[in-house]
């Protein structure tokens, strides 16, 4: 008995430890795939640094080469103007002198002839070249400019360019082996999907931030946020799909931005909210998640299409414009859908006007918060405190309820006589021009 006893006891000890052995090799080959991505990463990440950076500097030498060629057609046609506008007078001067050489040939052919000649005709060609003489004014001599009066062209040089722009391109461009901020969380929305980031180096100063996203394997990304804000909500999300988002920033008082972050996958589970369609006193957006109260006289209250909303999210309301405010105007969440209301201020619902009224089961609060205008976000925010026997307030289910709008907030707790998983949401404008949006 003993010996059987220990034997199962031994094969008890190998099963484990075979099972233990299995275990390591399980998690040592997801380090060894660790350790694959991230040399794929820096290998990637070099690679495309270099293709880059090889892109960069072609482009500038391409550019420079065309500025200088440029800089030098201008100098060149800046000499050729000089030298052409300086020649043409020291043309015309040579014209007057090869015409006062020929004059004077002329002349001097003439005068020997008559000194020379036959003495029967010597007086009449003396009288005349004599006349001939007077008449060209032989002491009058045109004017030569000097040498120090005419330009002497040369090209001034300024050889500290070259200082400036060898100092200039010795600091131009870095290589960053980490960039300075990081995508941080992903939290899922109903549509969307709130992404928060972090800044990772301690020198770095961000004065702005820009994040991007694209879906699927989409090959461009696109902006959407750029502010100083360290998260943001994206929304238009199709639920069950991969988005890879990617952010980077900018320094206080620069003008480029840093390298992008590495590249993350994020989703979400939770189909968007949506309007009921079919209320004849509202008009929805493509997507339904934004409600407009229209012209028609027909009044009631728009609930949601589905009960999407559940305890531990956040529901939010953004006021995109504003129509005239009435007291019985509402915005809140529901247990149930209950036609021939015009308010949600009624038993099983809690919500807040536009004037800042907050109702609980129809009874308006002691406590108020800032009336809404265009602009506002109006947020709800529930948690269960309480589920089981009755309380002293007859229900047997209480969530605790924070209310939040404009920076203020108000937070109780709301009894029911029913566990609710999920709510309905809902919104009431006795007047045109109201629309809300819901994510």
């Amino acid at each position: 008995m003993e010996a059987e006893a220990e034997a199962r006891l031994l094969l008890q000890e190998a099963r484990e430890s075979i099972e233990a052995a299995r275990s390591y090799r399980r998690e040592l080959e997801q380090r060894l795939r660790g350790l694959h991505q991230a040399r794929k990463q820096i290998r990637e990440s070099a690679t495309l640094t270099r293709d880059v950076l090889e892109q960069h500097f072609n482009d500038l030498k391409g550019t420079l080469k065309k500025l200088l060629d440029e800089r030098l057609m201008s100098l060149l046609q800046e000499v050729d103007a000089i030298e052409q506008e300086s020649i043409k007078p020291l043309d015309e001067c040579q014209k007057l002198i090869e015409h006062g050489v020929s004059t004077a040939d002329d002349l001097l052919r003439e005068g020997e002839s008559a000194v020379h000649g036959d003495v029967g005709q010597q007086n009449e060609k003396l009288c005349s070249f004599t006349k001939k003489a007077l008449h060209i004014q032989l002491d009058s001599l045109p004017e030569v400019p000097s040498l120090v009066d005419v330009p002497c062209l040369s090209a001034q040089l300024d050889d500290c360019l070259l200082t400036i722009l060898k100092n200039q391109i010795f600091r131009h461009g870095t290589v960053a082996s980490h960039p300075p901020v990081q995508l941080e969380e992903f939290v899922e929305k109903p549509g969307g999907i709130l992404v928060r980031w972090c800044k990772v180096d301690d020198d770095f100063i961000p004065q702005d931030y820009r994040l991007q996203y694209r879906k699927g394997t989409a090959s461009h990304f696109e902006d959407v946020y750029v502010g100083s804000e360290t998260e943001f909500i994206v929304l238009h999300i199709d639920p069950n799909v991969d988005y890879q988002f990617r952010v980077c920033a900018r320094g206080d008082g620069r003008q480029e931005w840093s390298p992008w972050s590495v590249p993350q996958i994020g989703r979400t589970t939770l189909v968007p909210h949506e309007w009921t369609t079919g209320l004849e006193g509202y008009s929805l957006s493509s997507r339904r998640n934004i409600a407009l109260r229209n012209d028609s006289q027909s009044c009631g209250v728009l609930y949601s299409k589905a009960p999407t909303y559940f305890c531990g999210q956040t529901l939010t309301f953004r006021i995109e414009t504003v129509g005239q405010p009435d007291r019985r105007d509402s915005l809140g969440v529901c247990v149930e859908q209950q036609n021939g209301y015009d308010s949600l201020q009624r038993d099983k619902a809690v919500c807040i006007s536009t004037n800042g009224a907050v109702f609980v089961n129809g009874k308006e609060m002691t406590n108020q918060l800032p009336a809404v205008t265009s602009g506002s976000t109006v947020t709800f925010d529930m948690e269960v405190v309480q589920l089981g026997p009755s309380s002293n307030e007859g229900g047997n289910f209480k969530l605790r309820v924070t209310i939040s709008s404009n920076n203020r907030e108000v937070v109780f707790d709301w009894v029911l006589d029913q566990c609710c998983v999920s709510l309905y949401f809902g919104c009431s404008f006795s007047y045109p021009g109201w629309k809300v949006l819901v994510f």
